[in-house]
């Protein structure tokens, strides 16, 4: 997995010193943009072919990169397309720069993933203008990503609320991403599914520790208490990018294949596949792990249980997958001394 990016923190709201990698094998047209970036506050960095401009990216992490499409040894196109499949590199905007104003190249660029296109020779005004639009897009990205990494740090938080939960979430993400891929579902599904996993039940950051931490059956008015947290979970993780494919996870994991859940009553394939995959391993987790009420089920009364709610409480078939990954010694629990770190779990 990728690794968590660095988020670029020194601009402290401003563009003002936004370093800016220049790559072009042409030594008048460097020297001029380069002159123009120094001119306007930003730090030049500089590459005179692809390969180089792809070290200097792993090394500088620049905030803006301006790559000419016609260069030696790795074309603007080659290393635009590496920067934007790399997870740690996809988000720094690229602009293209090319004497070549026709449809097949810019049709070209917009394939690999460039953001924006200038076109020499060009006009100075709007090449700053275009640098500072393409630098407060990057500075909103990296504020969405400190919003990111902070709700991750929530739903660790809600995890030290229930002494009895530790090391759940990094189960439930851990069985999520392993039922969703022996069923065969895409990446993207994973991903988000293994984010769902570990996000499950951020909407507990709210609700009060005596009702998380009540050894005895709760009140009407306590389980209406906590009844609201997929609800509220869905709407913490609001700000997040990939909010349209988790949220549902999230809002939905405590529907019951009969329609008998909450907080919508769903029912069968109403209930989005993430959440049905999350709801059943939230339920195996829960069942082996001593709780304030009473000790692990073990595997065996689990299994019986969980086999028992087939068609009731869960999806028959994801279950029958989950059971046979249980009974098969297929199923890996994380590790929590040298198990994902955060960063993994997310990345």
């Amino acid at each position: 997995m990728a690794p968590l990016r660095a988020v670029n923190t020194s601009q402290k709201g401003s563009d003002v010193s936004a370093k800016i990698l220049v790559v072009d094998d042409d030594p008048a047209i460097l020297d001029l943009l380069v002159r123009i970036i120094k001119r306007d506050g930003y730090v030049p960095i500089t590459a005179t072919n692809g390969l180089e401009a792809l070290e200097l990216v792993e090394r500088e992490a620049p905030d803006l990169i301006l790559l000419d499409v016609t260069m030696p040894v790795l074309d603007g196109f080659a290393v635009c397309q590496r920067l934007k499949d790399n997870e740690s590199t996809a988000l720094i905007p690229v602009t293209m720069v090319t004497g070549l104003d026709d449809r097949e190249h810019r049709q070209r660029g917009l394939e690999v993933g460039a953001d924006d296109f200038l076109t020499k020779p060009f006009d100075q005004s709007l090449l700053r203008a275009r640098i500072r639009s393409q630098l407060r897009i990057k500075r909103l990205t990296d504020q969405l990503e400190r919003t990111e990494s902070v709700i991750f740090m929530l739903a660790l938080a809600v995890e030290t609320k229930d002494t009895y939960t530790e090391g759940h979430l990094r189960r439930l993400s851990s069985y999520s991403e392993q039922l969703a891929l022996a069923v065969g579902l895409s990446a993207d599904q994973v991903k988000a599914i293994r984010f769902g996993g570990l996000l499950h039940d951020i909407g507990k950051i709210s609700t009060d520790e005596r009702i998380l931490r009540k050894p005895g059956k709760l009140t009407e008015e306590e389980y209406a208490h906590i009844k609201l947290h997929p609800e509220n979970g869905a709407r913490i993780i609001a700000p997040m990018r990939f909010a349209p494919e988790v949220a549902p996870i999230i809002r939905h994991h405590h529907e019951r294949w009969d329609g008998s859940g909450y907080p919508h009553g769903l029912a069968g394939e109403e209930i989005p596949i993430g959440a049905r995959i999350v709801a059943i391993v939230d339920a195996y987790d829960a069942m082996m792990t001593d709780r304030p009420y009473r000790k692990s089920l073990g595997v065996e009364e689990t299994l019986r249980r969980m086999r028992a709610g087939s068609g009731r409480e869960w999806d028959p078939h994801l279950l029958a997958v989950f059971i046979r990954l249980v009974e098969e010694g297929r199923l890996v629990e994380p590790q929590a001394e040298n198990g994902p770190s955060l960063a993994e779990l997310v990345f």
